[in-house]
């Protein structure tokens, strides 16, 4: 009977047949009857919530305790970095190297580009007059993102290692093994004019070679991924987050030795060369009055090498 009963209220209710003093009075006893059902209900809610409440305390502990065992492995390496650093500093200044410093690097905001002329490429809101210029290679966290191909005043556009027209020259860190990163407008670039016999085995770390002197060498890329058809492709340490905020490093490419001209001497010139003359040229002496010319001659032929 009570669901015959309920099922014909539901039926029959219609919006337009409500009166207004029905519809006010159900109003007013929601309002009355909220706060005592929320009320009623928190003990239930806490009731159900312990079992959940126990178990984030255990995930936060575990938690906790990797946290801690990361923290003590992060100092290790935190004091290993700072010895490599200082001795790479005594190397430096031993062998007079000269390598761009990590405080020059130029932080800025990474934007879609549709109207560029590359399908992966940035627009950052650095140009020249922050010191970014063509050709410098940008990073983000985690490792190389592209470079930089037209700079503006205000703004710059980054080419990206995964667009088609990307070619960079790379190297296994383990092996030195060369090869050139070709972009395919693919998550993972391909590796190609590996050789015969690579020296490359799956999860190689692979960074920049600077080969091309375009790029400065040993800035991290990607690990080496194995393919079905037998090549290889870099899964990008790049791609780890979104690509929005990068640093451009500015790189001083190796300039070509220019020529240096032998300084040339107005009115001099060298012994035995222009006029036809040769070196095996006996020079002519003059004859004196005490001695004939005929020997004169002969005496310098002597003398000559």
């Amino acid at each position: 009977m009570l669901i015959v009963i309920s099922s014909a209220l539901i039926m029959f209710d219609r919006p337009s047949s409500r009166s207004e003093a029905f519809a006010s009075f159900r109003a007013s006893f929601t309002d009355i009857a909220s706060p005592l059902l929320e009320l009623a209900a928190q003990p239930i809610r806490a009731v159900k919530g312990i079992g959940p409440y126990f178990r984030a305390q255990g995930d936060l502990a575990r938690e906790n305790a990797e946290l801690r065992q990361q923290l003590i492995e992060a100092r290790y390496w935190e004091d290993l970095a700072y010895r490599q650093r200082d001795r790479i500093e005594v190397y430096e200044a031993a062998l007079n190297v000269q390598t761009a410093a990590t405080e020059d690097r130029i932080g800025a905001w990474t934007v879609a580009d549709p109207q560029g002329p590359f399908v992966q490429a940035r627009l950052i809101g650095r140009g020249s007059d922050s010191g970014v210029a063509d050709g410098y290679p940008v990073i983000n966290l985690y490792g190389l993102v592209g470079r930089v191909y037209e700079t503006g005043r205000r703004s710059a556009r980054v080419l990206l290692l995964t667009d088609l027209n990307s070619r960079v020259p790379v190297m296994v860190d383990r092996s030195n093994a060369r090869a050139i990163l070709i972009g395919d407008n693919s998550e993972y670039p391909r590796l190609e004019y590996l050789g015969r016999n690579p020296d490359i085995e799956e999860g190689d770390r692979i960074v920049s070679s600077g080969d091309d002197g375009v790029l400065p060498r040993g800035l991290p890329i990607g690990r080496a991924v194995p393919t079905r058809e037998g090549g290889w492709r870099i899964e990008l340490y790049s791609d780890q987050a979104p690509i929005d905020f990068v640093w451009v490093w500015p790189y001083v490419r190796a300039a070509q030795p220019e020529a240096e001209d032998a300084p040339a001497m107005e009115g001099v010139e060298p012994a035995g060369i222009g006029d036809g003359a040769t070196t095996n040229e006996v020079p002519e002496v003059p004859a004196t009055a005490d001695e004939p010319a005929q020997e004169q001659a002969e005496a310098a032929a002597e003398d000559a090498p």
